[in-house]
C-alpha cells in the first residue's frame, strides 16, 4: 500500500483529488499538506493527516516524508497562470524551487513522483490544432515557462537519478467542489454558478476562443491510472497530453442553454487572460497517453453540463 504526500492539497485539484485517494489507500496512508489552513476544508483536514508544508523549503517536505515513510509525492502547490503574470517572482519560486525541493526529497528518500505540467507549456509558435505531444514549446507566460522547465526537470530526475516521476499536460480543469484559484480557464467554472444563480454570464474570455477543458472526474482518474501504470510502457513519462473537449465561451452557454433556456452571455474581455488563452492551443493530440496507458475519458461537454449544474444546484441549494 502507497504512502502519499500530496502537497497543495487543499487547491482546486488537491482537494478533491485527497478525498478520493483517501478511499482508494485508506485515510492514513495520504498525507494532505498545504503552506496555510483554509476555511471550508475541515473535512478535509480532519479525515486524515494535515501537515503544513511550505513547498519552498525543502527541510518541511522532508520532515513530513521521514515522518510518515511516504513513498510517493503528488506535487501540486503551484502559482497559476493568471496570478503568477501578476506575481512572476512568486510563481518561479513556488513553481520551480518548490519543484525542486520536492525531486531532491524524492531523491534522497527514494519517493516516486507525480507533478502536473499544463497546456501553459505551449505558445504562440505551437501548432494551434490537434497540437501533437512532441512540438516546439516556447510559452509567454511565467507559468508557461515553469512548466516547461518542470518536465524537463523531472525527465533529468528519472534518467540522471532513477526517480520515478510522472506527470499529465493537464487542460483547463472544471469542478463543482472547489472554485480555481487565479487560471486563465477559470470562467468555465464560474459560468455555471452564474447560470443558476443569476441566469446570465459575463466571460472575461473573448467569443471564438477554443481552449482544451476536462471535467474533474476525468482529471482525477488520469492521475490515479497513471499513478498505477506500468513504468516500463511508459516512453513519455513527465509530460503526456490529456485532453477531453475542446470549447468556446459560446459553446459552454449553448451546452447551459439546453438545461436553462433563460440563460444569457456577454462578454468583457480581460486583455491579460485573453493573450494567455491567444497562446495556448485549441486542442491537443493525446494520443501517447491513450496508448501507453490506457487513457480514456468519460465526459463531454453535454454530460459535464449535466452533472456540474446537478451538483451545483445542491451545493448551492437552488
Amino acid at each position: 500500500m502507497r504512502k502519499i504526500l500530496v502537497t497543495g492539497a487543499l487547491g482546486q485539484i488537491g482537494s478533491e483529488l485527497t478525498m478520493g485517494l483517501r478511499k482508494t489507500y485508506g485515510n492514513d496512508n495520504v498525507i494532505a499538506s498545504s503552506r496555510r489552513v483554509k476555511e471550508g476544508h475541515e473535512t478535509l483536514m480532519e479525515s486524515g493527516v494535515f501537515e503544513i508544508v511550505n513547498v519552498t523549503d525543502a527541510k518541511q517536505i522532508a520532515e513530513v516524508v521521514k515522518k510518515h515513510k511516504v513513498d510517493t509525492i503528488i506535487h501540486l502547490a503551484a502559482i497559476l497562470s493568471a496570478v503568477g503574470e501578476q506575481k512572476p517572482h512568486q510563481a518561479w519560486d513556488v513553481n520551480m524551487n518548490g519543484l525542486y525541493n520536492v525531486l531532491e526529497v524524492a531523491r534522497e528518500e527514494g519517493c516516486s513522483v507525480f507533478t502536473p505540467s499544463s497546456i501553459a507549456a505551449f505558445g504562440d509558435s505551437t501548432p494551434k490544432d490537434n497540437t501533437p505531444q512532441d512540438t516546439i514549446q516556447r510559452p509567454n507566460t511565467m507559468y508557461g515557462v515553469t512548466k516547461v522547465a518542470g518536465e524537463l526537470l523531472c525527465d533529468y530526475y528519472y534518467h540522471k537519478f532513477k526517480v520515478d516521476t510522472r506527470g499529465v499536460r493537464f487542460p483547463g480543469l472544471i469542478s463543482y467542489e472547489t472554485l480555481p484559484g487565479g487560471g486563465t480557464t477559470d470562467y468555465a467554472v464560474h459560468i455555471y454558478y452564474e447560470a443558476l444563480k443569476n441566469k446570465k454570464y459575463t466571460s472575461f474570455i473573448a467569443k471564438g476562443t477554443k481552449m482544451d477543458m476536462m471535467y474533474m472526474p476525468d482529471a482525477l482518474e488520469a492521475i490515479t491510472t497513471l499513478l498505477e501504470a506500468d513504468s516500463s510502457k511508459l516512453v513519455h513519462r513527465n509530460a503526456f497530453n490529456v485532453t477531453a473537449m475542446s470549447f468556446e465561451p459560446e459553446e459552454i452557454a449553448a451546452s447551459i442553454k439546453r438545461l436553462i433556456p433563460e440563460f444569457k452571455l456577454d462578454y468583457d474581455v480581460d486583455p491579460a487572460r485573453q493573450a494567455i488563452a491567444d497562446s495556448w492551443p485549441n486542442s491537443l493530440d493525446d494520443t501517447a497517453a491513450r496508448e501507453e496507458w490506457g487513457w480514456n475519458p468519460k465526459y463531454d461537454l453535454d454530460a459535464m453540463t449535466k452533472d456540474m449544474l446537478e451538483k451545483l444546484k445542491i451545493k448551492l441549494g437552488l
